[in-house]
């Protein structure tokens, strides 16, 4: 049985227009999640069916589907993301009847939307949202919403970007989901007018649980806590004649950004392959980059300034250790011995020491595939916009050339690899003689293979804490990049460790792989 209601956090909108339901069922739509139930209450002619409709339709990204009364089916389901299952049990003969209809099922991968749930009371989720819709004069209705904290907190936060984007752009503006990364960000394309922008949804995260020296992992390795320093370092790259985003609006408290949209084109072709002349033409980017001279403070408001952190030497331990933490126990099936262990570290303090004396500039940290857009009709570096640098540091120069020419999310040939770094230093030979173009090379292989080896722990870590297998298959791609960093003689001593302890390409993760 559902729980008493009035343990549940309420709150309430008042709306004045059918327009203005249809809307609130858009903005509910954006929040829901697969395993969602709502229950619209209200009597006959409230509008349940008008904000089942809206919620259906802004699922399907279809404003004019067919939405008919499940009255008499009891059901529709409809293959949205996530699928809807619409109930209506005004006419249920029974409570039981509900186990017939198999809506514990519907739940799983799924959102359930059920009008008249008081006619099955007893029968229905311990999760379900109730939404109570009450008629005042006119088109004027009350709205209460309760339900789970969670699912609250999501209503909530799409209701706070309805009215943001309403201060901050006005009226009649369509929201759409875009798919985003694997980090706790979320983005959405709103267009009003034929004019479209993006999102960004980034709300400050609490801090996980502390790892070392009573700080979490986030403080150490300088990942970004909220939306300003997006914000800085997107001022820098303007500033500094690069193409990031346009920021129209901005609220630094809630964590909400409207930006331009550069589009979705992208370094890739439609089969994910690397297009070469735009990966070249991002390996030119990045020499202009590392030419620039940085300021390190960036003024982002009144009250905030930013310091672009230092790439430091607790970052990169604790980006590399997550081979040890999260890759090699699952390869293994046990976790490393401690000998092992203390071998990994001694190893990799002193690369680590090697690229800490190497040269040192802005580092966007994740400069690959899907986030460089390619602008077809701009001209030079402007070819190339930059988004999702908001955990840029200073740091080592070969470490964006490496997130390049090893790009996590697809194949690069060790032709094209070779191509892009020879094309990289010829152009800095070419700014600077004295370049040092072997021990440049050698740096290259080391932070390559210190991305590698995060990158192994942090797919992992997506799918055995964040519950995203999904990540798992670009693992062997990960591993071959390595392979090719072993050849360098920098990682000799590397490499006879991962031989020894982990040199078991045949092992799967989970059999995901």
């Amino acid at each position: 049985m559902h729980p008493d209601t009035s343990l549940h956090p309420v709150f309430t909108r008042e709306l004045s227009s059918e327009y203005e339901t249809q809307l609130l069922g858009r903005d509910i739509a954006l929040a829901l999640k697969a395993g969602d139930c709502l229950g619209l209450r209200g009597d006959l002619g409230a509008g349940k069916s008008t904000l089942a409709r809206a919620i259906i339709r802004h699922l399907a990204d279809d404003l004019d589907l067919e939405v008919p009364s499940p009255t008499f089916t009891l059901e529709q389901v409809y293959a949205t993301n996530p699928a809807i299952h619409h109930f209506d049990f005004y006419r249920l003969g029974d409570p039981s009847e509900v186990l017939e209809l198999g809506l514990d099922e519907a739940l799983e991968g799924a959102v359930a939307i059920i009008e008249w749930p008081q006619n099955a009371e007893g029968m229905l989720p311990d999760n379900l949202a109730n939404i109570q819709i009450d008629i005042g004069s006119g088109d004027n209705r009350k709205i209460t919403i309760s339900g789970p904290p969670k699912f609250l907190c999501r209503i909530r936060r799409s209701m706070e970007i309805r009215t943001f984007l309403r201060e901050n752009w006005g009226e009649n503006i369509v929201r759409r989901p875009l798919t985003g990364d694997a980090s706790t960000r979320a983005y959405e394309l709103v267009t009003k007018e034929g004019e479209t922008r993006l999102l960004m949804n980034a709300a400050r995260q609490p801090d996980g649980p502390p790892v070392r020296d009573g700080k979490p992992y986030s403080q150490i390795a300088h990942l970004a806590e909220d939306v300003s320093a997006f914000v800085a370092i997107d001022l820098a790259l303007r500033d500094a004649g690069f193409y990031a985003p346009e920021i129209f609006a901005q609220d630094l408290d809630e964590g909400l950004l409207l930006t331009e949209f550069m589009g979705q084109g992208g370094v890739i072709d439609a089969e994910r392959k690397p297009i070469r002349e735009r990966y070249l033409a991002a390996a030119e980017l990045l020499v202009q980059l590392h030419l620039t001279d940085w300021q390190q403070q960036i003024k982002v408001s009144a009250a905030v300034t930013h310091q672009i952190p230092k790439f430091d030497r607790d970052a990169m331990t604790i980006e590399v250790e997550l081979l040890v933490d999260w890759y090699a126990p699952s390869v293994r099936g046990e976790e490393l011995p401690e000998a092992d262990l203390q071998n990994f570290n001694q190893i990799w303090q002193g690369l680590i020491g090697r690229l800490q004396n190497s040269e040192q500039t802005l580092v966007l940290r994740d400069y690959h595939s899907p986030n460089l857009i390619w602008r077809e009709d701009a001209h030079g570096h402007n070819r190339l916009g930059l988004i999702d640098f908001q955990d840029a540091v200073i740091g080592p120069s070969t470490y964006d050339l490496a997130s390049l020419a090893q790009d996590a999310r697809v194949d690069i040939s060790e032709k094209l690899e070779e191509e892009l770094v020879s094309h990289y230093i010829e152009l800095r030979v070419s700014a600077e003689p004295d370049f040092d173009v072997i021990e440049f090379r050698q740096l290259y292989m080391i932070a390559a293979a210190e991305r590698a080896s995060k990158i192994l722990g942090i797919f992992v870590r997506l799918h055995k804490r964040d519950k995203k297998p999904i990540y798992l298959k670009h693992i062997p791609r990960i591993r071959d990049y390595l392979e090719r960093c072993f050849k360098n003689p920098a990682l000799g001593e590397y490499q006879d460790w991962f031989v020894k302890v982990l040199d078991r390409k045949k092992d799967d993760i989970d059999g995901k792989y």
